[in-house]
């Protein structure tokens, strides 16, 4: 008798568990759970194949998650959205550039108890939440190398009809001798660590915002109060150098546009140009909040003062996809700004395994690969037949850096797709200067249509070949 009891209550308990099964299956479309819908089926589908391509296991802020609402969700109900991960809003991020493209919700940095994997798994296809996202942390594409023009050091500039030559240099050297040295009035964003703004190659070249004097007052209304060079998002202050540290962003800046002609250290592919700090990687990285908050701040100036700026450098990379980074170049593109990004440093087909933000299909993006002085693919880069666009100078380039005093100009031989970008950026800017009010898009394809073919790029990029401005 006891047996038979026994064999009904497991009977009734699997029974039980399978009716419970159904009921999870099917509940999507009878349930009173306010954060459930009837496309719930659809969205966690979406919400499965997103999470393998949006790379949960780059790295991130412990507790920290990107959530953008959907447009007009009550105060109750985000409420209930962040009850579910224990969280609450740490700041609220609402650009300039995001108001002008008609977003009046921006997106929230959020704190949260629980994992972070575990809380965007809980939020993503939520109705009202349009996506949920760890607050990535990115870092420079860069390694150190050894210790200018007429001593052989400077090879990403030459070609192979200046002196010292290299035909596998951007051929810079060649426009400078047609004339084309740059201009003071083409600007390009730096997003990368600090520049040096004293040094004695790159002060000349350091933009100064003519909007928005030193009095302690923000004159211009863009929300950064004294942003005379640009602005610091790691630190939220307008110094836009804190020492040695900022060696990456220094290096950057001397490629794209360390004063040419006067007698000191090196020169950039543009010997006039003005550069702005945008920046958002510190000490230990830069995150995704701070990374849409650059980009954003270099839209808005372009768009709240007609400025005429033509690109961003972006050496820098890690993460996995992110929609709120990728609005932001988006938001760019409709500025009009190229956003010019490191392919990578991993030696990876980024075909297989995209590298953001370089492998974001954004039409105003230009991914660079590096090369040697001997034309071959660098053995760190990455590369892609159709996510990668060219390949630049990127192996033991010479340009601008502090001493280790963080007080001293100096100079150094850095490695890496970080340094190949700058060559390109600093292309799109020489091109702007003799070709003035061209489009993003017209400059894009300027640099992509010139490049010349290179039997190590063959398959490896768009072009399958390398840089050259020597007709810019």
């Amino acid at each position: 008798m006891n047996k038979v009891l026994v064999t009904k209550q497991k009977f009734l308990s699997w029974l039980l568990l399978f009716l419970f099964t159904i009921i999870l299956v099917n509940g999507c479309q009878s349930s009173d759970d306010p954060l459930q819908s009837s496309n719930t089926s659809e969205r966690e589908g979406l919400t499965l194949w997103k999470s393998a391509a949006q790379g949960l296991g780059n790295e991130f802020v412990p507790g920290e998650v990107v959530i953008k609402f959907t447009s007009g969700t009550l105060s109750t109900r985000r409420e209930v959205v962040l009850n579910r991960i224990s969280a609450k809003v740490t700041e609220k991020i609402l650009t300039r550039a995001m108001l002008a493209r008609g977003d009046n919700e921006g997106i929230n940095l959020v704190s949260t108890t629980f994992p972070v994997r575990e809380a965007v798994q809980l939020l993503r296809g939520l109705p009202n939440v349009e996506y949920a996202e760890p607050n990535y942390i990115y870092n420079h594409f860069a390694t150190s190398n050894d210790p200018y023009y007429t001593n052989g050091s400077l090879w990403g500039m030459y070609g192979d009809a200046t002196t010292p030559a290299n035909q596998y240099g951007s051929q810079a050297g060649e426009a400078w001798a047609a004339g084309n040295t740059g201009s003071n009035t083409v600007i390009v964003g730096v997003i990368d660590e600090g520049i040096m703004k004293t040094h004695e190659d790159l002060s000349a070249n350091i933009w100064v915002n003519p909007f928005d004097p030193v009095d302690g007052v923000d004159n211009d209304g863009n929300g950064y109060i004294d942003d005379t060079n640009g602005w610091d998002f790691d630190g939220n202050n307008n110094t836009i150098y804190d020492g040695s540290q900022d060696d990456h962003g220094t290096h950057v800046a001397g490629t794209i546009g360390a004063v040419g002609g006067n007698g000191k250290g090196v020169t950039g592919v543009n010997w006039n140009v003005k550069m702005i700090s945008a920046k958002f990687l510190g000490r230990n990285g830069g995150t995704l909040a701070n990374a849409v908050k650059a980009v954003d701040y270099i839209t808005d100036l372009k768009t709240r003062h007609a400025m005429n700026i033509v690109a961003t450098n972006n050496s820098w990379g890690g993460g996995g996809f992110s929609q709120a980074l990728q609005d932001a170049v988006e938001r760019a593109n409709a500025a009009g700004i190229l956003f010019i990004a490191a392919a990578g440093n991993e030696t990876n087909n980024n075909d297989v395994t995209l590298s953001y933000p370089s492998s974001y299909p954004n039409d105003n993006i230009i991914a660079v690969a590096s090369i040697t002085s001997t034309g071959e693919l660098s053995s760190f880069s990455n590369y892609g037949a159709t996510t990668v666009d060219l390949g630049a100078p990127g192996s033991s380039i010479y340009s601008t850096l502090p001493d280790r005093t963080g007080k001293k100009s100096t100079y150094g031989s850095y490695s890496g797709t970080s340094m190949a970008t700058p060559h390109v950026t600093g292309g799109a800017a020489l091109y702007a200067a003799s070709h003035p009010g061209s489009s993003a898009s017209v400059i894009k394809n300027a640099i992509l249509s010139s490049t010349i073919p290179t039997s190590s790029l063959s398959g490896k990029c768009v072009t399958g070949g390398r840089l050259n401005v020597s007709g810019f």
